[in-house]
């Protein structure tokens, strides 16, 4: 039986370890993106995605509490609040758009476009989807499933929120007028909360994957069709 503890304290001891590590070097990846030419900021996605799995692996973490659960998507979906805090980006998007423009003259929706036109390839629809789907999976697993949700398991959920959230907004500065800049930046920092309570509240970053999904789909659509 003490040897039984022993082991599960090893074992958690292991993975908060790298939890720190992987968190430290994600921010300062990250945050390398206030100097908008970086270009290792990207990397630390990379990072994230990795110490995910390699937390679960060292906490020797059940399919049942993963963060990462394809066999209960519909389960976790249904779960209370899920599904309205899912689709309240397409909300928080059009808003966005809408006072954004307003406030920056309609140059704010051009800003966004210069920011994501490196990433995405908005003339050729068949590989857009699959790079929106692809983006946003990749940093699902590095902010919520990683950053917030095994920071979780140390730190007060409020403070991962808010502090993933400000890497996460942060990794998407780029050049601009920078009151344009700040409002991007801020607006990607709202987003970022609702995918973290997404998240925390359906155990399941997949889900919070959906929701992303769903903020940058109407994002485009909205852009092309009415802006």
């Amino acid at each position: 039986m003490s040897y039984s503890i022993k082991s599960h304290s090893i074992k958690k001891d292991k993975s908060t370890v790298f939890t720190v590590i992987g968190l430290i070097a994600m921010i300062l990846l990250t945050m390398t993106k206030v100097v908008p030419s970086s270009q290792i900021a990207g990397y630390g996605v990379f990072v994230g995605i990795a110490f995910f799995f390699i937390v679960e692996a060292l906490a020797k973490t059940k399919d049942a509490d993963s963060g990462l659960r394809f066999k209960t998507i519909l389960v976790d979906i249904k779960k209370p609040g899920v599904l309205l805090w899912t689709l309240l980006p397409i909300v928080s998007v059009i808003a966005t758009q809408i006072v954004g423009n307003l406030i920056f003259s309609g140059d704010f929706v051009s800003h966004v476009l210069g920011r994501t036109s490196s990433l995405l390839s908005f003339d050729k629809i068949p590989l857009l989807i699959g790079q929106v789907i692809i983006g946003a999976l990749g940093e699902e697993i590095a902010f919520r499933g990683f950053f917030a949700g095994k920071a979780m398991k140390i730190f007060p959920f409020w403070l991962c929120a808010v502090v993933s959230s400000m890497v996460f907004a942060a990794g998407h500065i780029a050049a601009g007028d920078v009151g344009l800049v700040a409002y991007d930046v801020a607006t990607i920092f709202i987003d970022s909360i609702i995918y973290t309570i997404v998240y925390r509240k359906s155990g399941n970053c997949l889900i919070s994957t959906i929701s992303h999904i769903i903020s940058n789909g109407t994002g485009i659509a909205t852009t092309f069709l009415f802006f």
